[in-house]
């Protein structure tokens, strides 16, 4: 997008993760853990999350509702953002043996 003076061009990410695993629930500290050890060193620079409740229709076509985590990121436009926003999404799956984890992207502009 073209930015107004001050401004610069950035990605705004929201990445939902469901909590339900196999073996039951993703913990408050497994969440906290994940944040810790994934999320922050692909962006110390800051994140922001928050719970919610959601629901989505699985491979299967059964409907599943369940508590979430929802993470968004702000970050440049480039390749090494997009890897560790890939990395995040796939670690998180295997770590929680999740089916899926919605991914919604969208371009903006930031100031400070």
């Amino acid at each position: 997008p073209r930015c107004a003076p001050g401004q610069e061009a950035a990605v705004s990410e929201l990445i939902y993760f469901g909590t339900a695993t196999p073996d039951g629930l993703v913990t408050a500290d497994a969440w906290n853990g994940f944040l810790r050890d994934v999320v922050t060193p692909h962006f110390p620079q800051g994140l922001t999350t928050w719970d919610a409740s959601g629901q989505w229709r699985s491979a299967d076509g059964s409907l599943t509702r369940e508590a979430s985590h929802v993470l968004n990121l702000v970050h440049a436009a480039d390749k090494k953002s997009e890897a560790a926003v890939r990395d995040i999404v796939d670690q998180y799956k295997k770590q929680f043996r999740q089916e899926a984890v919605l991914r919604v992207t969208a371009d903006g502009c930031t100031s400070f």
